[in-house]
């Protein structure tokens, strides 16, 4: 067995500042789970606690039936059967490629046959069949990540925790290499962890992604359910880059404060969890709208009450960011087309409702924190709380 499980797992720094708040997680066998917050949520904290690296104030750690720390105990990383990828990947340079791959087994003292046979099966299933001989030097950063990749499956981990692995290559190399590391998993059958800033992997990489912010699970579930029926405003605004108005409902539906924005009944849903429907979810008297890029229709016109500020080209649709009288909108689709400065008309197409506690939530400081921290150029447009 490989799961992993974490069990109201708490970590408490020296001041009383929590790095991780009451952590209740399982990681099937051979599931590949992806952790994604802003800097400061806990992913890596996480990840490090799984580790061994630092041990929780509460709550137990569990790699298959073991328990690998709690309250009277924390065993060594070491000796938890895991392999770990950083994103710097910490390929020896006086070392030739196989002696690299080959350290644990020595760590362990496998005979040299078997280390040798099984450096060529590492190498193999990475793609670099026949480099044990190599210099590190002489090969690139997607090779030596490989390099990285292979040293850390060649010792038949149970688990395999990957730190920020793929975030300093190129991004065609990256894309690349995510396709052949969820191959590579798959035919181990491993048992993954990824912590990653990039939103994009984890939705495409991961059998399920958790969304923590301040050290806890915000939201956890399949990346498609998480991306269309984001749980608070904080994950919509995260992971969907949705914009979050205030407002109040009633039975006419939406109406944002301060601003013309009225959403009719028929075109809201409430949050998971509220209601089955944003009426019957007790937010009239504050409420606040996530409103996702998808559904904000845009069309050109020379005498529309909004204008276009921001207008990006992509591979999967074009990027807007509309100025409707002071509340900015992101629009996603394809064949926009629409300049920066052009007059549109704007429509709203569906929105999801959320009670005006979860709506305050300090989203654009938190969004902004992981602009701070490497997220790439563009991928975040930082939502309005109000208008």
């Amino acid at each position: 067995m490989s799961s992993v499980s974490l069990t109201s797992v708490s970590l408490a720094y020296p001041g009383g500042h929590l790095g991780l708040a009451d952590i209740d997680l399982r990681v099937g066998d051979g599931e590949f789970v992806a952790l994604i917050g802003p800097s400061g949520s806990g992913k890596t904290t996480l990840l490090r606690t799984v580790a061994g690296f630092v041990r929780p104030t509460a709550g137990s750690v569990r790699i298959g039936d073991a328990v690998v720390a709690d309250a009277s105990r924390c065993v060594e990383p070491e000796r938890r059967g895991l392999g770990m990828v950083f994103q710097q990947h910490a390929v020896w340079p006086h070392w030739n490629v196989g002696r690299n791959v080959e350290y644990p087994l020595r760590l362990a003292g496998v005979t040299r046959a078997e280390r040798s046979r099984r450096v060529s099966e590492a190498l193999e299933l990475v793609g670099l069949g026949g480099f044990e001989r190599r210099n590190p030097a002489t090969l690139s950063g997607g090779q030596r990540q490989r390099v990285a990749i292979a040293r850390a499956v060649i010792a038949r981990p149970r688990v395999l925790l990957l730190d920020e692995a793929l975030s300093a290559l190129d991004e065609p190399l990256r894309d690349r290499l995510r396709l052949e590391l969820r191959l590579l998993t798959r035919e181990l059958g491993l048992t993954v962890l990824h912590v990653t800033h990039d939103r994009s992997e984890a939705l495409a990489l991961a059998d399920r992604i958790v969304v923590l912010d301040g050290g806890r699970i915000q939201q956890q579930g399949a990346p498609d359910d998480v991306l269309r029926h984001p749980a608070s405003a904080f994950v919509a605004a995260f992971i969907a880059d949705a914009t979050v108005i205030g407002g109040a409902l009633d039975s006419s539906g939406f109406r944002a404060s301060g601003h013309d924005l009225h959403v009719p009944p028929d075109l809201l849903a409430a949050a998971a969890g509220t209601g089955s429907d944003a009426a019957s979810a007790g937010l009239a008297r504050g409420t606040g709208l996530a409103v996702l890029p998808e559904h904000v229709r845009i069309t050109e016109d020379p005498g529309g009450p909004a204008v276009v500020v921001s207008s990006l080209f992509g591979r999967d649709g074009d990027d807007l960011v509309v100025d409707w009288h002071g509340l900015r909108l992101r629009s996603r689709g394809r064949a926009l087309r629409c300049p920066a400065g052009a007059r549109v008309r704007v429509e709203i197409e569906r929105a999801i409702a959320y009670p005006e506690a979860d709506a305050d939530t300090e989203v654009d400081g938190r969004i902004a924190k992981a602009e701070e921290t490497g997220a790439a150029a563009g991928e975040l447009v930082r939502p309005i709380v109000r208008s």
